[in-house]
């Protein structure tokens, strides 16, 4: 399973991570959404993985996507 993340920053932006590695940074939160959907759901595609997508604060964790292999 291949995960990506949207966290926020210590100025109060967005990042999107794969497996804990910031791939970009310096988003708004609607744009490291998006962004973060994208990839994951390209991947899958190119790789046929299991691809989740998560929004990570404080106080949880959100699901936003999620890519299982078929069969």
């Amino acid at each position: 399973m291949v995960l990506y993340t949207v966290k926020q920053d210590a100025m109060g932006l967005w990042s999107v991570r794969r497996m804990g590695l910031a791939l970009f940074s310096d988003l708004k939160l609607a744009a490291a959404i998006e962004l973060a959907r994208s990839v994951a759901r390209d991947e899958h595609v190119r790789s046929a993985k299991s691809v989740s997508v998560e929004f990570h604060d404080v106080s949880s964790v959100i699901r936003l996507g999620s890519y299982e292999r078929a069969g």
